[in-house]
């Protein structure tokens, strides 16, 4: 595009406007529909009975996580932890310590009254709240009511994934791919299944995400309207290119405020949301600064810093630190919570400058950062981030060897597991689509890849700064649903554009089509391990082909 200053000193001549002045490069450039071109992707025509297939999509993913939830009724894993620390949070507002035997009280449909003592946690309430409203709604007598959250919200991220799918590519195919991907996978399937935290932290990170592509479109769609010129509207020249020098200030962006309320809620889930959220708002500021730079505002980087970084570091952080303080409301409306009289038991020390409430909570979350930093116990079923794409050291939740004749086992030697791991052909192919995306974005500089790989990296790339703390492969649950809209988006290559061939396009057809019965073919085979089915012993050895170790 030609450059502001030369379309002042030498304007082109060419058709002219209704009051007789030339319709130059520069009010080409200002004409809203030039505008909207560079900055809008064409509107997609879809018949309005194809947005059944993400639909089914999601309801399949909502079957698959809600059927049999009870099963197996039994404290499973670090349920241990977030189904008492959840009844406490809806009976006392904050969590409590427990009676020996509390877990088998639970398991037999009689929650205990919780010890008067409060009880030392290390992460944030939010995730806790959510199961508690489980239980509230189901019940606190039965695993239904401890996992009904972990399931719905597991199901609604499956919808998330289907809407990014839809904002980044413009393709319905792509969206539902992603989609079902993410429902059939063993790693979401099961952490949708259990009463832990990681299915929450996961599901706001995705909502912020879908919020900040709505805000991405919103604001371009401001920049158009408010920038944009009609060329026949009679407006010197001088006034169009100061109209171009620094660009319109878009208003207050709603979606990003709410993506902002998102990210407070997942910090509010874990602290390792962190990564992840400023990652997202390294990209909403970048995608800023692009829309001005494709524009054509001339200081499009000081203007995009000054007009959108700032108003967007408010409406991020500012509204996430709000509504992470806010998160902790039961704890500072309590009396008797852990550390909740810090501030008047240690006068004259911690953060001064702020009010005693909140003293005592900095103090707290300092507590918690050591305990975190200093997290090296060893585990049998650590994972390093290494092994998370490859599913080299899956978590294995629960094991029972059931005897012939009880539980359904007709043979002698049985077993009953829950392995949250992955399902090995969507995990290895999605490294390929890593490696695509860098390439795309790299070589062809497509935003959507970058927006992919840049989260996907922000939620996986930092534990590789802590290689003595303990690691799980769940957290990596975070970054599943970028690493199948990923996988999806490659697909979607292989099936062509409608401009190709009749052949090409039959061709792609038949290998994503091959690929995806393959995906579910092999879900199928690992469903008795994240179901906790009982299979004879050697079959669940047989699954567990990759990994003789289990």
């Amino acid at each position: 595009m030609t450059s502001v200053s030369s379309s002042v000193r030498a304007p082109a001549r060419g058709p002219v406007t209704r009051a007789g002045e030339p319709v130059t490069t520069l009010r080409r450039s200002l004409a809203p529909d030039a505008l909207r071109a560079r900055l809008l992707p064409p509107a997609a025509a879809v018949p309005r009975l194809a947005w059944l297939a993400p639909l089914l999509v999601v309801v399949l993913g909502g079957v698959l996580r809600f059927h049999g939830l009870s099963h197996p009724d039994a404290i499973v894993f670090d349920e241990t932890y977030y189904v008492k620390d959840s009844y406490s949070l809806l009976r006392y507002g904050y969590e409590r310590q427990w009676p020996e035997g509390a877990d088998e009280l639970f398991v037999a449909g009689t929650p205990p009254e919780a010890l008067s003592g409060p009880s030392y946690v290390v992460h944030p309430p939010v995730g806790k709240w959510l199961i508690a409203g489980g239980m509230w709604l189901v019940g606190a007598e039965d695993p239904v009511g401890w996992r009904f959250s972990s399931a719905l919200f597991g199901t609604l991220s499956i919808a998330l994934v289907c809407a990014a799918g839809w904002l980044l590519f413009r393709s319905l195919t792509v969206a539902t791919l992603a989609g079902l991907f993410t429902a059939v996978d063993g790693l979401h399937l099961v952490q949708s299944r259990l009463a832990m935290l990681d299915v929450f932290l996961m599901f706001f990170v995705l909502l912020a995400f879908v919020l900040l592509l709505l805000d991405r479109r919103d604001g371009r769609r401001r920049l158009v309207a408010r920038l944009g010129v009609p060329p026949d509207r009679r407006v010197p020249e001088a006034q169009l290119a100061r109209r171009l020098a620094w660009g319109p200030w878009l208003g207050v962006r709603w979606w990003r405020i709410a993506a902002g309320a998102a990210c407070g809620l997942a910090v509010g889930v874990k602290w390792s949301a962190l990564f992840l959220v400023a990652g997202l708002g390294v990209l909403t500021v970048l995608w800023d600064l692009n829309a001005r730079r494709t524009a054509g505002i001339r200081h499009w980087f000081p203007a995009a810093v000054l007009k959108d970084g700032v108003p967007a570091f408010l409406a991020v952080v500012g509204t996430g630190a709000v509504v992470y303080v806010l998160t902790w409301t039961g704890w500072l409306a309590s009396t008797g919570a852990y550390d909740r009289r810090w501030a008047q038991e240690h006068p004259g020390e911690g953060v001064l400058w702020l009010p005693a409430p909140l003293r005592s909570l900095w103090a707290y979350h300092s507590s918690a950062y050591g305990f975190h930093s200093g997290l090296g116990t060893e585990h049998s079923y650590e994972a390093l981030p290494w092994l998370w794409l490859t599913l080299g050291r899956p978590t294995s939740y629960f094991y029972e060897a059931p005897e012939q004749g009880a539980a359904g086992c007709a043979v002698e030697n049985c077993s009953q597991a829950i392995l949250n791991i992955g399902n090995p052909l969507l995990w290895w192919t999605g490294i390929a689509a890593v490696l695509v995306a860098a390439w795309l974005w790299a070589v062809r500089r497509d935003w959507r890849w970058g927006a992919l790989l840049g989260v996907f990296a922000a939620g996986y790339l930092p534990w590789y700064l802590y290689p003595e703390r303990t690691m799980y492969y769940f957290y990596a649950l975070p970054v599943q649903p970028f690493l199948m809209l990923m996988l999806a988006g490659m697909l979607g290559l292989v099936l062509g554009r409608p401009e190709d061939s009749v052949r090409r396009r039959r061709a792609g057809l038949l290998v994503v089509g091959v690929f995806t019965a393959a995906a579910l073919l092999l879900s199928a085979h690992f469903a008795p391990v994240w179901y906790a089915e009982t299979v004879p012993y050697g079959q669940w050895r047989e699954r567990m082909w990759f990994a003789a170790w289990i």
